[in-house]
């Protein structure tokens, strides 16, 4: 893997949304709420707010993961580059910024939650999909730095 973590540009919108879309697709639990249009935008104003890292690889977009302060609002990959560091080094970078982490993943996610747990995130709360647009229970987990940078 020779990966590089890097702040996103306007040009990798398309990139990213396709992703995301991807994701979509071919997630069997996953609702199909969105168009690949639609998807794009989203990036496009997570991008202009400043919250994308992207990982790339040989010059093409990889995975990303979008930031508010201390909330990691999106973590993905594309399919056939999951299990090879891209989305560690993108978290690795995410916790050098900041000293604390939340995030939300839906329940039927089972690999982000083994993803995240190995990571050092715990489980603080769940929710019934009552308040998310695709209805899907989520889970809601956190990692703090302990007094040397680690997971507390």
């Amino acid at each position: 893997m020779s990966v590089t973590i890097r702040a996103a540009r306007s040009s990798d919108v398309q990139a990213t949304g396709e992703i995301v879309y991807q994701f979509q697709q071919d997630t069997v639990w996953m609702p199909k709420l969105y168009t690949l249009g639609e998807v794009v935008g989203l990036c496009r104003i997570m991008i202009d707010r400043g919250w994308v890292t992207v990982a790339e690889d040989q010059g093409r977009v990889v995975g990303f993961l979008a930031r508010d302060r201390e909330e990691v609002c999106s973590l993905y990959l594309l399919s056939h580059r999951r299990g090879y560091g891209y989305g560690r080094a993108l978290l690795a970078n995410a916790k050098g910024a900041s000293p604390r982490l939340v995030l939300r993943t839906f329940v039927a996610n089972e690999a982000a939650r083994r993803f995240y747990h190995r990571q050092g995130f715990i489980e603080i709360g769940r929710s019934d999909g009552s308040t998310n647009e695709e209805s899907l229970p989520d889970v809601f987990l956190q990692w703090a730095a302990g007094p040397e940078g680690d997971q507390a």
